[in-house]
């Protein structure tokens, strides 16, 4: 499952669904698990269920094993839902749901379990939940250290099981652009390629940050042209081989004609991630 931008949107806020479809952002999540409080579990499941059935396309958040609701999400939605999000995502069995996932590696379990579950058949793509998982280590969850360990494991996992970059998790600063624009260069530097958003004014800044910039473009298209013959070369005093050209062949290939909407300069010196 391709994209950049996920933005969450409440399951009891059927007023919301179409504007979140309209906001820019890749895919919808309709949210059936922290963003609804017990009281409206029920109802938030039919607003999801009746709008799928209206012919939207989604994915659903539903709420994890071993809760009230677990089954009964599942069952009204995993035949209209794009995916079905996967909570506190622990072992294969999590995701054995006969439906496309996104396991949401959001616990100590689940991180030490990564590489299972990324292998797992329904795996589409890992998400990280960087606030449940900080709650129950103990740290900020604004922490880029803390997590970073818990972080590269899921990419390192995801990439072996070759699901290609995660979705990395919220930032919950809505009016800071400075706080949104740190965690996102901090999730580029350890190879997600997405970010889960919990607020519309988010999806943009999201989206440009996940397309090469210029300056990444222009040393891609230099290595393809410096290599063409298939042996190693030399770029702008580096030495250019396969794995080099491989990276360069990846940036393009994500460039499509909406992406190219997005694109930045980025500093003149930038180097690819």
């Amino acid at each position: 499952m391709n994209g950049r931008s996920f933005l969450f949107v409440p399951g009891d806020r059927p007023d919301r669904f179409a504007k979140a479809l309209a906001s820019g952002a890749d895919a919808v999540i309709l949210d059936l698990e922290d963003a609804v409080a017990p009281e409206h579990k029920t109802r938030a499941r039919e607003h999801v269920r009746a709008w799928l059935a209206s012919g939207n396309r989604a994915i659903v958040r539903i709420n994890a094993a071993g809760t009230p609701w677990h089954r009964d999400d599942v069952e009204a939605t995993r035949h209209s839902a794009s995916a079905l999000m996967v909570p506190k995502a622990e072992t294969p069995a999590d995701l054995d749901l006969g439906v496309p996932t996104i396991p949401l590696i959001e616990t100590a379990a689940g991180v030490l379990n990564a590489a299972t579950l990324c292998k797992a058949d329904t795996a589409l793509r890992p998400a990280f939940g960087s606030i449940d998982l900080a709650t129950q280590l103990g740290v900020d969850h604004h922490s880029h250290l803390a997590l970073r360990h818990a972080r590269s494991t899921v990419v390192l996992a995801s990439a072996a099981a070759g699901r290609g970059g995660p979705i990395d998790g919220v930032t919950t600063a809505l009016d800071s652009p400075d706080v949104l624009a740190a965690d996102l260069d901090h999730a580029l530097a350890l190879g997600f390629t997405a970010k889960l958003c919990v607020h519309p004014r988010q999806v943009a800044a999201v989206n440009r940050a996940f397309v090469p910039s210029r300056a990444q473009l222009r040393w891609a298209r230099a290595v393809i042209v410096a290599s063409a013959d298939g042996s190693a070369a030399a770029h702008d005093g580096q030495m250019v081989d396969l794995p080099l050209v491989s990276r360069a062949r990846a940036l393009l290939a994500a460039m499509t004609p909406a992406a190219e909407l997005g694109m930045h300069d980025g500093p003149p010196d930038q180097a690819p991630a």
